[in-house]
């Protein structure tokens, strides 16, 4: 954070807000002794973060069941559809009200199209139907059941990979991936890593909630595959800092961060997408004060 702000690339970004970036970076967070990633200079709310992830492992892709458990953080982009199409100022508190209450109102503008669950559960698949011709085949292929299944049988391979990036797809998403490219490696002594490739990381607010759950996947596969949990490695191509986000940069730099917080799983399910929110808790988390900043859209 220290560097982006002082040495960054000072651009003109999508949102308009304007950045400050570097390319190319990464860095590596031991998960031994069910240590986790939970950044402690700020409060993060792991809970809101833990409901997203089961919510893109289910393959939805409308916020109204996120809505429903008081998850708001994918309101802006579909807020922002309905407001342009319509030119209703309604206000995100009523809107959000409306799309819990209003099946019909969520259909048409709570969802975000094929964004990351539905590409990690259900990556469109064609079959043919003769004359060179093809159509969508009713379920597409489940990225994350194929990974688990070549965890289990094949370890030592290099191809344990899923990925959001879509291209067919992308022109249809609320917000391209950008955390998009998950690899797994499996250590002699059995020990799973996790490396992810992160496009676009929006490292004020974004990064702890995309780290936290990249660290919480790599658990929750351990679990599934009789493995433990040994390291999360990520990799950033566009790591920026908005430039009204000095508040949040300012305060962040003065504290000295504390503390090993710790992530244990309760309850090991049938499969990967059988676990509940109640089957994690975390431990030994005091963070510092919440430092509020504005999503750039």
């Amino acid at each position: 954070m220290r560097r982006i702000w002082t040495e960054g690339d000072e651009r003109v970004d999508r949102t308009g807000v304007g950045t400050r970036s570097l390319f190319g970076e990464t860095m590596r967070f031991s998960l031994n002794d069910d240590a986790i990633p939970l950044l402690t200079t700020k409060r993060v709310y792991w809970k809101t973060a833990l409901r997203e992830l089961l919510w893109f492992l289910t393959g939805d892709t409308n916020i109204r069941p996120l809505l429903a458990q008081g998850v708001k953080i994918w309101t802006d982009w579909p807020l922002d559809t309905y407001r342009s199409a319509t030119g209703d100022e309604m206000s995100a508190e009523d809107f959000e009200a409306r799309i819990v209450a209003d099946a019909a109102f969520a259909a048409k503008w709570g969802d975000l199209g094929p964004v990351y669950g539905h590409q990690w559960v259900n990556w469109p698949r064609y079959e043919p139907v003769g004359e060179g011709l093809f159509r969508r085949a009713t379920q597409g292929h489940n990225q994350i059941s194929a990974l688990i299944e070549s965890l289990r049988n094949n370890p030592g391979s290099r191809r344990h990979i899923f990925t959001g990036w879509n291209v067919a797809d992308l022109d249809r998403m609320a917000l391209p991936p950008c955390h998009m490219t998950y690899q797994f490696h499996v250590r002699s002594d059995g020990g799973l890593s996790c490396l992810l490739f992160q496009r676009s990381c929006d490292l004020g607010l974004g990064f702890a909630f995309n780290i936290f759950e990249a660290a919480l996947l790599t658990r929750m596969i351990a679990d599934q595959c009789d493995l433990h949990a040994h390291e999360v490695v990520w990799t950033g191509g566009d790591v920026h800092l908005y430039l009204n986000h000095s508040e949040l940069v300012e305060q962040q730099l003065r504290r000295v961060p504390e503390g090993a917080p710790k992530l244990r799983i309760l309850r090991r399910p049938a499969t990967l997408f059988d676990y509940r929110f109640e089957d994690f808790a975390v431990e030994s988390y005091a963070p510092q004060a919440h430092i509020p900043a504005p999503v750039a859209v």
